[in-house]
C-alpha cells in the first residue's frame, strides 16, 4: 500500500492535540540496501518519508525509482561529510583545497568538526545547492531538506540551510527547540543562541517545526521491536520526526560492520506484519513532507 501521508494535506494540521509522526529514512541512496528498505516500507505505509544522499553511489537507483513512482516522498539529505572507513564519497562541486570542504584525498571530511573548522560557507552553499539541483534534474520531486549528521544545522551553515529551503520552496527539518535534540555527538559544542530566531522565522512563514526528534538508537537493550514500540509510544502531542536508518541485509555489513545489525534489525522491526496496525492502535498518524510542502507553496500564491 502507498503511504497515505504522501498526498494528505497535513500542513494545515500540526495541531497540538494530534500525535503526528514523520517516520523518516535518512541515508536513502547511500547503498542498495537502504533503497530497498525505503521502497518496501514506504509502500507498506510504515515509512512516511525519506531523504537521498546525492553524492553516494546508489543515488541513481533511487532517482530512477522516483521517476517511475511520483508518490514517493523524498527530500535531500544534504551531505557534507563522508564518515565511513572504506566507503567514501566526495562533493559534486569539485572545490579547490582552499574551500576547505574536503580532506587530503578529495573526499568530504569524515566528521563534522573538521567541516566546521575548515569549510568556507560559500563552498558549503555551492555544494548544498548542487545536491538539490541534481536531485531535481534526475527526476526527484523534492519534498524537503534535512541534514546528514546534522552538519548543515551547524551554526556556521544553518542560515544557508534555512535560506535554501525558502528559495526552493520546500520545508526544512528543523526542531522547535534545538537544545532538546541530541546534536552533540555530531556537532559538538554549538552556540544555541542562533537557533530560536531561525525557528521563529520558519514558523512565521508556515514551515512545520518538529516538536520532538528521535534518532535510531545505535545502542539499545532488548529486542528491536520492543525498543521501537517504546520509542513511538513515548512521543508527545504535536509533530515528531524519527531519523531512522532502515537497511536491507547485503552490502551494509561490509560498509559498516560495527553497526550494520542496528540498521537491518530496525528494518525488520518496522516490516513486521503487525507493526502498521500497532501504529494505528497507538493513535499515531504517520505523515510525510509532501503535504507540508504543497501547503507552503499554495500559501505563497
Amino acid at each position: 500500500m502507498t503511504a497515505a501521508s504522501s498526498s494528505s494535506p497535513v500542513a494545515a494540521a500540526q495541531t497540538r492535540a494530534a500525535r503526528q509522526v514523520i517516520i523518516h529514512e535518512d541515508d536513502v541512496g547511500m547503498c542498495h540496501g537502504a533503497n530497498t528498505a525505503y521502497l518496501d516500507l514506504f509502500r507498506r505505509g510504515v515509512c512516511s518519508s525519506g531523504s537521498v544522499m546525492v553524492p553516494c553511489p546508489w543515488f541513481p537507483e533511487i532517482a530512477e525509482a522516483a521517476q517511475n513512482d511520483p508518490t514517493l516522498d523524498l527530500g535531500v539529505h544534504l551531505t557534507l561529510t563522508s564518515e565511513k572507513k572504506h566507503y567514501r564519497w566526495g562533493p559534486l562541486t569539485r572545490p579547490s583545497a582552499a574551500a576547505g570542504l574536503t580532506d587530503a584525498h578529495g573526499y568530504l571530511w569524515n566528521n563534522v568538526g573538521d567541516l566546521r573548522r575548515r569549510a568556507q560557507p560559500e563552498a558549503v552553499e555551492a555544494e548544498m545547492r548542487a545536491q538539490i539541483d541534481r536531485a531535481l534534474a534526475m527526476g526527484i520531486d523534492v519534498t524537503h531538506l534535512d541534514a546528514h549528521q546534522y552538519a548543515a544545522l551547524a551554526p556556521e551553515f544553518v542560515n544557508i540551510y534555512a535560506r535554501l529551503g525558502a528559495e526552493y520552496r520546500v520545508p526544512v527539518m528543523f526542531p522547535r527547540d534545538f537544545a532538546a535534540i541530541d546534536y552533540r555527538p555530531n556537532l559538538g559544542t554549538v552556540d544555541l543562541a542562533v537557533y530560536p530566531a531561525i525557528a521563529d522565522r520558519l514558523a512565521e512563514i508556515g514551515y512545520p517545526l518538529m516538536d520532538a526528534l528521535r534518532e535510531t538508537p545505535w545502542v539499545r537493550a532488548g529486542n528491536a521491536e520492543s525498543a521501537y514500540r517504546q520509542m513511538l509510544a513515548g512521543l508527545p502531542a504535536g509533530l515528531s520526526f524519527l531519523a531512522l536508518h532502515f537497511n536491507a541485509p547485503g552490502e551494509i555489513e561490509a560498509i559498516e560492520p560495527g553497526s550494520a545489525h542496528v540498521r537491518t534489525e530496525e528494518y525488520a522491526a518496522f516490516a513486521a506484519p503487525a507493526f502498521a496496525a500497532w501504529l494505528a492502535a497507538e493513535g499515531l498518524q504517520p505523515v510525510g513532507f509532501r503535504g507540508f510542502r504543497d501547503a507552503l507553496r499554495a500559501r505563497a500564491h
